[in-house]
């Protein structure tokens, strides 16, 4: 699991140990299981935010672990041309290499800690696909995608595109040096990540060596959630256990707690964890498949829009790349 890291994390900034006295400790809701499923042409996904309450996630909508998988020569899958409208999809890639293209001209290569945020706004068509020679050669793939909601006075909003090298992220530690974070987005202890956001939120990948305890201040105005992504340890002060593909929801209070288990599997020697945390938008939603709106009319007309190429168009030198949207 590469992603980004460092020689020495503590040459890094070292982000301040709430005062444990002023400090008020989230506490665990809940610690739920991602169940196994499959998205676009048959890759592996868990689906992280599977059974619990919207109003606990929002701002965010959906999210899906990719992999971990290895895959044999020949196999490697990715989505065909599909539409958007009312969000904003995170793509972060930790192992492997994933392909962007969209109707809107935003585009390129991620990997090894690279993310790809994309506004679908108004509406926009994108593919998602392994590189050609990840196909031939086969070969280890890995990361999230994350659906971002966007307040009703941005839903129509223009689409837009971020490439965010994994290089440009904002590298921390822990008092002790027992963990690395990687701010992708918002800020942490006063240090902004590079992704732009409408919705405020923040977006933490973080590594917790073995029996290293990490805590973090977390605004008091964002809900806060921390997703398993390998490893094991325990979430809150109160040290319940938590493992890979499992999401722990923190109820009120200014920071919270993961602490790495002492011991974990060989294959993979640290815990890592996707910290998240947003302001709750607080408006109605309706979802169903690719479009995120507030009402099912709504939904409907974007439909209709999609149906009627008013979201874009895929782009001719593209539209032979893994079929066309359906």
């Amino acid at each position: 699991m590469p992603a980004i890291t460092v020689d020495n994390v503590l040459a890094l900034p070292r982000v301040a140990t709430p005062d444990p006295v002023a400090s008020q400790p989230r506490p665990v809701i809940s610690v739920t299981t991602a169940p196994k499923g499959y998205e676009g042409e048959g890759f592996p996904v868990r689906r992280a935010f599977a059974g619990v309450d919207l109003r606990r996630l929002d701002p965010f909508i959906h999210m899906d672990q990719m992999g971990e998988v290895l895959y044999p020569a020949g196999e490697a899958k990715g989505t065909p041309w599909h539409p958007h409208r009312g969000f904003e999809t995170v793509t972060y890639i930790i192992d492997g290499e994933f392909v962007h293209h969209d109707s809107n001209g935003g585009g390129g290569t991620i990997t090894n800690g690279d993310t790809q945020w994309m506004t679908a706004g108004s509406g926009i068509l994108h593919i998602e696909t392994p590189p050609e020679h990840l196909v031939v050669s086969g070969g280890l793939f890995h990361g999230f995608q994350l659906w971002v909601n966007l307040p009703k006075a941005d839903k129509l909003a223009a689409p837009r595109y971020q490439d965010i090298r994994g290089s440009h992220v904002s590298l921390l530690t822990s008092p002790d040096g027992g963990s690395l974070l990687r701010v992708i987005a918002g800020e942490l202890d006063g240090h902004a990540g590079p992704g732009v956001t409408y919705t405020p939120i923040t977006l933490i990948h973080a590594t917790i060596s073995p029996g290293a305890s990490l805590t973090l201040p977390w605004r008091k105005d964002f809900n806060a959630l921390a997703y398993t992504l390998a490893g094991k340890g325990t979430v809150g002060t109160k040290g319940r256990p938590v493992e890979l593909g499992q999401l722990a929801v923190f109820g009120e209070g200014d920071s919270i707690t993961v602490t790495a288990d002492a011991k974990q599997n060989p294959d993979h020697p640290t815990m890592d964890v996707l910290f998240l945390g947003g302001q709750p938008i607080r408006e109605p939603v309706v979802a169903y498949g690719p479009f995120v709106m507030n009402t099912k009319a709504e939904v409907m007309q974007a439909f209709e829009d999609y149906q009627a190429g008013r979201l874009g168009s895929i782009p001719a030198a593209h539209a032979h790349v893994r079929g066309e949207a359906s």
